[in-house]
């Protein structure tokens, strides 16, 4: 039976190392006190004294202080409750820091409205003051074409615990009260939870086994339909509000404008993936079927592997030498980065009860990463790693040439040097051996994990995310059935027929955090886009990698479309889409050809 073990019986070594940020609790709740002591300072100082170019720069000088302090304590207290939300400590750390953001939002909501009316003018004289000025200053000019009156703003703030609880109730239903009970196959139980579904069983080889554990996990999820679809249509309409109040036409148009997004670039990328990548990814499935000798396809068989009794396998030991030479490529100074990762416990490895399910990086303003996996020893781990090390990369050398406010490009782009990292490991996986199984391993981990996850996953997410929108924007109604209805349409437009599609799959939507982050989910295609392209032109000569690390070096200075330029990609075509779906489709080409040599045909 799989069991999955408590935080405390872990190995120190494979978990990441907090104190970078703090080295004990007392020195997080010192650094808590101060930067608090210091946002009411800031208050006392510059509310209704923001008269001069020099007031208004020393002001932006002490907010980037409070800013990276903030977030310094904010990491601390989300970092520790990620890996287990069944520490009493964990929790009431960050029922703590909750209550006190609802009074510093109060306390600083005076700050950008009160920027954001005052004369073009008078910030262009503060931008030409200070480096540090100049990324800060022009958002405020981007702000101010859809700023609230400051009264507004600061009854806003009034509610910002409250505009946020959605985030968190789906968090607490999730790891606190979904309670999943086991399944039985052949008269053997089997256990069940997010993360054993997630990170075990959604990939298990046994039919039957797999399929029963889809059955269970959605049997429990169906129990909460009605509790999350009510929350998350108060997260869809608070949305909604501020579009309204800020003179938006759309949700959509809304959540894109901090993007530096234009709306043909966010539909082109669902609908030309959705038109596109549909066929190939089918044919994908279909030669599952046929591998695995499958009556018919369906929605729980999407993740097996191509090749089950080839598997290659890693410890968490092995991985750091598949890292260091899967991304030897981007050069000795990255490679700096990741031994530093390493070296420094930046990782945090193993499953445990608790943490959070999946993988994330947190890149605390020049203070490394904090890479969080659910490690499952199995060889797809390496671009699991490698992915994230990619936000790493990205952040390491951001924070080095850039300023706090300067250091995060546009979500849009955020997911390019995440998916660069998975494509140069295939890259480098692919360099290992000729034997034509592994190869086809590696060939099908790409389609199945790097693109699937990223060009299907997610952008199914995003089709199912825009419909809700429009739901919103026609003043139609959110309802269980309704949110159900729409992620099952989602489904069947992509597999069509190649694919069974069961009722219970309409709950899926349940699953992903990601719906109460804006417009993320489209943006995974978006980065994976940028990604083959460039990765494309390194293996065919065309680009110099030190043109790529002039892009992570760029962090936010430039909106997407500048930073894809700088390496020679035009987001303001479809054709990098063509292209990146056309590469898919030659992979599973290879994988089919590939299979029937090895079956004989």
């Amino acid at each position: 039976m799989k069991t999955i073990k408590r935080r405390h019986e872990l190995k120190q070594e494979h978990t990441w190392d907090l104190t970078r940020l703090f080295k004990t609790e007392a020195d997080y709740e010192k650094a808590l006190n101060e930067v608090l002591e210091k946002i009411n300072n800031f208050k006392q100082t510059y509310e209704n004294n923001l008269t001069s170019p020099q007031v208004i720069s020393e002001s932006i000088k002490d907010y980037d202080d409070i800013s990276r302090n903030l977030s310094y304590v904010s990491s601390y207290a989300s970092l520790n409750i990620s890996v287990d939300q069944t520490n009493e400590q964990n929790v009431m750390r960050s029922g703590v820091l909750g209550s006190n953001f609802g009074k510093i939002s109060k306390d600083l909501a005076f700050y950008g409205s009160s920027l954001e009316m005052l004369d073009e003018e008078t910030l262009l004289k503060v931008r030409d003051l200070s480096p540090l000025n100049v990324g800060f200053i022009n958002k405020v000019l981007k702000q101010k074409k859809h700023a609230l009156k400051p009264e507004i703003n600061q009854a806003l703030s009034e509610f910002s615990q409250v505009f946020s609880a959605p985030y968190r109730n789906y968090d607490k239903f999730k790891f606190a009260d979904m309670t999943f009970n086991e399944f039985t196959v052949h008269n053997e139980k089997h256990p069940l939870s997010f993360t054993l579904f997630e990170n075990e069983w959604e990939y298990d080889v046994n039919h039957d086994v797999r399929r029963k554990a889809y059955e269970s996990f959605y049997d429990t999820l169906k129990l909460y339909e009605n509790g999350l679809a009510n929350n998350y249509q108060t997260h869809v309409l608070t949305e909604k509000a501020y579009a309204n109040l800020k003179g938006f036409d759309s949700v959509i148009d809304y959540l894109l404008y901090d993007q530096d997004v234009t709306r043909d670039m966010y539909d082109r990328q669902i609908d030309v993936i959705m038109d596109k990548l549909s066929e190939p990814m089918r044919k994908y499935a279909r030669l599952l079927k046929r591998i695995h000798g499958l009556e018919e396809m369906t929605y729980a068989d999407l993740k097996i592997a191509i090749d089950h009794e080839f598997e290659p396998t890693i410890t968490i030991e092995e991985s750091e030498k598949y890292m260091m030479e899967g991304l030897k490529v981007l050069g000795d100074d990255y490679l700096e980065m990741v031994e530093k990762s390493f070296k420094e416990r930046w990782i945090d490895f193993p499953q445990n009860l608790g943490k959070s399910t999946g993988g994330f990086c947190s890149s605390p303003y020049q203070k490394g990463s904090y890479i969080l996996l659910n490690w499952n020893n199995k060889m797809d781990e390496t671009f699991v790693l490698a992915h994230e090390l990619g936000h790493a990369g990205h952040f390491y050398f951001a924070g080095k040439h850039q300023n706090y406010f300067d250091n995060r490009p546009s979500l849009y782009f955020i997911e390019a040097p995440s998916t660069m990292n998975e494509l140069l490991m295939g890259e480098y996986l692919k360099s290992q051996s000729n034997d034509l199984r592994f190869k086809r391993w590696v060939l099908s981990s790409l389609v199945a994990r790097t693109y699937y996850h990223n060009m299907v996953t997610h952008l199914l997410e995003a089709t199912y995310q825009r419909e809700v929108y429009r739901y919103v924007d026609e003043k139609k109604p959110l309802s269980a059935s309704v949110l159900k209805s729409l992620k099952l349409k989602a489904l069947k437009d992509f597999w069509k027929d190649d694919v069974v599609i069961p009722d219970y799959a309409g709950l899926t939507w349940m699953r992903q955090p990601h719906y109460f982050m804006g417009l993320y989910p489209y943006t995974y295609s978006a980065g994976l886009t940028i990604a083959t392209a460039v990765v494309k032109k390194v293996n065919e000569g065309k680009l110099d990698i030190e043109r790529w690390k002039d892009v992570l070096r760029a962090g936010g200075t430039k909106n997407p479309l500048e930073l894809a330029k700088m390496v020679d990609v035009d987001l303001s075509t479809k054709q990098p889409l063509l292209d990146t779906i056309s590469y898919v489709s030659d992979m599973v080409d290879e994988i089919e050809r590939i299979t029937n040599i090895l079956e004989g045909k």
